[in-house]
């Protein structure tokens, strides 16, 4: 926010700094002397020339246009419009500025006429001095200094002025309301993955108690450190969890827990392959995101009847974080009564928090039920 204000203020001052400048360089198209500049920069022409459209700009910026253009109100915003017009048509600001610099010296040759008149002979009018009924303002011409003249400049930087300020407000409008497009966005995919965060911790809290369950019924001696291993996970759940990317290393440490607890429960005709290779260190990955795949491991690879082997590896790399599972797939097996929610609810929270930066490979054939899933960091 402090850099976006303070890229504002910078715009702005450029912006009046060239166009400010603008009339300098047209009055006079050749150096001069400082004294004479810096006598032009504090007239007041020059400053009743800056006010008047600063002034336009800014009651347009910060009223006119978010009270009442915006708001519909076409008659009242033309109606100020229109009467604004009429002032500056009457003030002349570009044309008094203008006769003031020919009156300084700045570029004369362009601005006034040799004093002598043409050929040397004195003007009309007698002694050098204008002719009668010649106007007193500004200029010497009518009212507002120019008489039946228009001074089509102050009138065309009256309409870029307003142009501009229409533009600026109709911009920042369209970026506030696509910021606001991209914060509903932003929630509703948070309100979305907490959703789903909800479900899948439910989910896994159950199944690992179940696990124990079993043991205790069974009078296990490795019971209480089982206990104490879903202790650390369920921290792990509760704290770390409740972010959208944690450490990698967190999350190995929880998944070496979980498999723990697992181990208790096969048989000797079950072989577990597990390892976990590379850098873990400065890498982050969103929590409890390989889990799903690894339960299922644990849940459709076991059998009392056959043997099994459970693969289970992680492979952190530079870039890069790959996952890969294998367990075999028992005919035999009743079909579940629960399809589960674990699967379907990983793949929308990648497409969430990896899109475009996943690949996730699932093949169920020859028997054997292969997941792998590469993550970039």
């Amino acid at each position: 926010m402090f850099r976006s204000n303070v890229s504002i203020i910078i715009t702005h001052i450029t912006g009046w700094l060239i166009f400010l400048s603008l009339p300098l360089l047209f009055i006079n198209g050749q150096p001069h002397s400082d004294a004479n500049w810096w006598e032009l920069l504090l007239s007041r022409p020059y400053w009743l020339f800056v006010l008047v459209y600063m002034m336009l700009f800014y009651c347009n910026t910060t009223y006119l246009i978010p009270q009442l253009f915006f708001q519909k109100k076409w008659l009242a915003y033309f109606g100020i419009l229109l009467a604004a017009l009429v002032l500056v048509y009457y003030l002349q600001p570009f044309d008094r500025l203008l006769g003031h610099g020919a009156q300084h010296g700045f570029n004369q040759g362009a601005l006034k006429p040799p004093p002598g008149g043409p050929y040397g002979m004195p003007p009309p009018g007698g002694n050098g001095f204008p002719p009668p009924g010649d106007g007193g303002g500004p200029g010497g011409r009518g009212p507002g200094g120019n008489g039946g003249h228009t001074d089509m400049v102050s009138i065309f930087l009256f309409l870029v002025v307003v142009t501009l300020a229409i533009a600026v407000e109709l911009t920042k409008r369209w970026r506030l309301t696509e910021q606001r497009a991209m914060r509903a966005e932003a929630d509703r995919a948070h309100a979305e993955l907490s959703f789903l965060k909800a479900q899948i911790i439910p989910h896994f809290l159950f199944n690992t108690l179940n696990n124990i369950y079993t043991l205790a019924l069974t009078g296990n001696e490795h019971t209480a450190n089982s206990i104490m291993k879903l202790s650390n996970i369920m921290r792990y759940v509760t704290d770390d969890a409740a972010e959208n990317f944690v450490s990698l290393e967190s999350e190995v440490d929880c998944i070496r827990d979980y498999i723990d607890l697992q181990r208790l429960r096969l048989g000797k005709k079950t072989k577990l392959d597990f390892s976990v290779s590379g850098d873990l260190s400065r890498k982050e990955i969103a929590p409890l995101i390989l889990m799903t795949f690894i339960e299922n491991v644990f849940k459709y690879g076991l059998s009392n009847h056959a043997e099994s082997t459970l693969i289970i590896r992680i492979f952190a790399e530079v870039r890069t974080i790959t996952f890969f599972s294998q367990n075999p797939l028992f005919s035999d097996r009743p079909a579940q009564e629960r399809t589960g929610i674990g699967i379907i609810n990983t793949r929308q929270r990648l497409d969430h928090l990896y899109r475009n930066k996943y690949l996730l490979n699932i093949t169920d054939s020859d028997g054997l039920y292969t997941v792998e899933l590469t993550l970039q960091v």
